[in-house]
């Protein structure tokens, strides 16, 4: 498992994961599970896209900068 950021990905409407300086994931894609580190704890899940992108059963303002692994 690789252990990263959620980040915006440039130039798509895409969240990607950084995992290092020069180390991304290459775009997520919906469905696409992860497990996202909430308050010290690994909860798994799954990104979806709506009106916005979205974390299934995770409830944040913003998924930008959140510690994800997968």
């Amino acid at each position: 498992m690789k252990i990263g950021t959620l980040i915006p990905q440039r130039g798509t409407d895409r969240m990607d994961i950084r995992f290092d300086l020069y180390d991304y994931h290459g775009g997520l894609h919906c469905g696409e599970t992860l497990d996202v580190k909430i308050s010290g704890k690994w909860i798994p899940t799954r990104i979806e896209m709506g009106k916005d992108w979205y974390l299934v059963g995770i409830d944040v303002d913003d998924l930008v900068g959140l510690i994800v692994r997968i």
